[in-house]
């Protein structure tokens, strides 16, 4: 680096960050700090995702050593590449020109009321240098492990900070990690896989630690596999992902170079490979035992159980499984301590826990917060509340296999009991937000459309099962529901859950079970009254002009798609619903509250 540097600016390049222009920042940024007789002032790098995704694409201004963060710019553009040169040049970073740019104080508290452990890195090094994680303590439990703890030991320190898996179940990993230890292998051979087959609709927790901090995914990985005494380790990732995948890949050949990766790692004595295998991104692989069949070239279908995997997993050797982000946690608690670990979260649920805050949420984006938190103060305090000023309705926890959980359990703990008592599960970490718009009976039909389609098909009662649920669900939001259907729903949950081979099946019912338990108001009105009561079934929905707040300004008419809106400027207008296809634009369109909807 130049002497006369003083500054690291750095460009959030997550899949969110590129997708809302980063790398058109990145390269305006760049012609302009190289132009042709520039003072080089700065060197310009890319940063992964830290998580404020509603704030994308974003600019970090940091000192010469990179450590000090100077300021931080949201929704940049190429427009502001030329802004931020000149304030290089003249110091002036609160210039009136850059205002519109600038983190305001509301979206800093999304940050600062978070506990980051697994995205302790995320957002603040370059993804692409092992250098930066290394100069970041990376690397540094593994020296430890390797050096001073046996594997037993380490087995021990996970124990005491009670690390459950965070890919859903919440199962003691160190509970897992000692099985597999313990389990002889005639050949020898032992693996350690990761799950990161990410399939929950609106989560992307795995995406974002694999793009962001690669290598810390890879520490925690040789740590287990240090713990368990497997030689080959795998990362079973989306191909849907191909920037973490491209990054994990640079990542592993980093490491093999460094000498973190390969035979006797740091002259210890312990060997191991990593590879990537790319799942074809099915659902149910996200259940271990059809990840071990995908892995091993089959269909992926979950086996029975037991043997379990820790005795016979993969090519029938004992393995351990866990998701992405239980291995990220893992570096910082060899070398915090897990003490340290235990004493964030519950008494059941230690340590923290990342949620992908998604749907009608003001501040949408990655949060990780101590277990023990309430819905309230994640949705609310760090997520800003709903978008538009309307009503909170419910929230979606754990994704399809998960449950709605109602405004009036807002205060509901965020621990695996708390949330099970709901009806709802903590999941991998993905939580939809609602609002007074949404159906509930609808949002139910969504899921189901999306677990039927993701069955496997080798169990009866989750293949078929599932799909007459959706037949059922489909009928009520199209307006065509019957009396005894709620009921008929609820037989059928009973029996999937009773009857389903995997956890895919079993939990498929608890969008429906959760929407009826809370809102079966909404069930009786679509099937009862012919009526949507958030105006969002189409089939149930009709829309009119009020003659009497109509100013005639043609609005309506310029925006309906199918030309079913007529009338004279200045004059009241007609909507023929025959033509009208229920799209809501014209509901949407009009400032004088003159669309009326049924």
């Amino acid at each position: 680096m130049a002497d006369n540097v003083k500054y690291i600016i750095k460009v959030g390049e997550g899949s969110c960050g590129i997708a809302a222009g980063a790398a058109k920042v990145y390269a305006a940024l760049d012609r302009e700090l190289n132009a042709p007789g520039a003072p080089e002032l700065a060197k310009l790098t890319i940063t992964g995702c830290i998580g404020m995704c509603y704030l994308e694409p974003i600019v970090d201004v940091y000192g010469a050593d990179g450590k000090e963060l100077l300021r931080t710019y949201c929704r940049t553009d190429e427009q502001f590449a030329p802004l931020l040169a000149q304030a290089l040049a003249t110091g002036e970073f609160d210039a009136t020109a850059l205002a519109k740019y600038a983190l305001q104080d509301e979206d800093k508290q999304f940050l600062a009321k978070q506990t980051r452990i697994a995205l302790r890195h995320c957002g603040k090094i370059n993804p692409e240098s092992i250098e930066e994680y290394i100069d970041a303590d990376g690397y540094k439990a593994l020296r430890k492990v390797l050096a001073e703890l046996t594997p037993e030991q380490v087995i021990d320190v996970i124990k005491v900070s009670g690390l459950a898996g965070r890919g859903g179940a919440g199962f003691p990993t160190w509970f897992k990690w000692n099985a597999a230890r313990s389990s002889k292998s005639e050949s020898g051979r032992k693996y350690l896989i990761c799950n990161a087959d990410e399939g929950d609709p609106g989560a992307f927790m795995d995406r974002a630690v694999i793009e962001s901090d690669p290598h810390n995914l890879i520490e925690g990985m040789l740590i287990g596999a240090y713990a368990i005494g497997a030689s080959e380790a795998i990362v079973y990732v989306r191909a849907e992902y191909p920037l973490a995948i491209v990054r994990l890949k640079n990542a592993i050949a980093q490491a093999e170079q460094a000498g973190f990766l390969g035979d006797n790692i740091l002259g210890s004595g312990f060997s191991c490979r990593l590879r990537i295998k790319a799942g074809a991104g099915a659902f149910v692989c996200g259940e271990e035992t059809a990840l071990i069949e995908s892995l091993e070239g089959q269909r992926g279908m979950p086996r029975l159980k037991p043997p379990f995997p820790a005795q016979k997993g993969y090519w029938q050797q004992p393995s351990n499984i866990n998701n992405v982000e239980t291995f990220a946690n893992v570096p910082w608690i060899l070398l915090e301590g897990g003490e340290k670990f235990a004493a964030l979260g519950t008494e059941d649920s230690k340590g923290t826990k990342v949620f992908a805050l998604t749907g009608k949420i003001r501040r949408g984006g990655l949060v990780e917060i101590p277990m023990g938190k309430t819905l309230q103060d994640v949705i609310f305090d760090i997520g800003g509340g709903i978008r538009g000023g309307k009503a909170f309705k419910a929230v979606q926890m754990g994704g399809p296999s998960g449950g709605c959980i109602p405004a009036e359990l807002l205060d509901t703990v965020i621990d695996y009991k708390k949330l099970s008592a709901t009806g709802a599960i903590m999941g991998s970490g993905g939580m939809v937000v609602m609002d007074e718009s949404t159906c509930m009976v609808e949002m139910a039909r969504f899921f189901l459309d999306f677990t039927t389609k993701e069955s496997c098909g080798k169990c009866i009662h989750c293949r078929l099962g599932t799909k007459r649920m959706l037949e059922i669900l489909t009928r009520i939001v199209n307006g065509e529901g019957r009396e005894g259907d709620v009921e008929l729903l609820e037989e059928l949950c009973k029996t999937i859950k009773d009857g389903a081979l995997c956890g895919l099946g079993q939990t498929a019912p608890n969008p429906v079970l959760t929407t009826i338990r809370y809102f079966r108001d909404e069930y009786d009105a679509h099937i009862r009254e012919q009526r949507c009561p958030a105006g969002a079934c189409k089939a149930l929905v009709s829309y009119a002009v009020d003659p009497a707040k109509c100013r005639g300004c043609t609005a309506c008419a310029r925006k309906c798609p199918v030309g079913a809106i007529s009338g004279k400027v200045k004059e009241a207008h007609n909507i023929d619903t025959d033509k009208c296809i229920r799209c809501g634009q014209c509901y949407e369109t009009c400032r004088f509250d003159a669309i009326v909807r049924r």
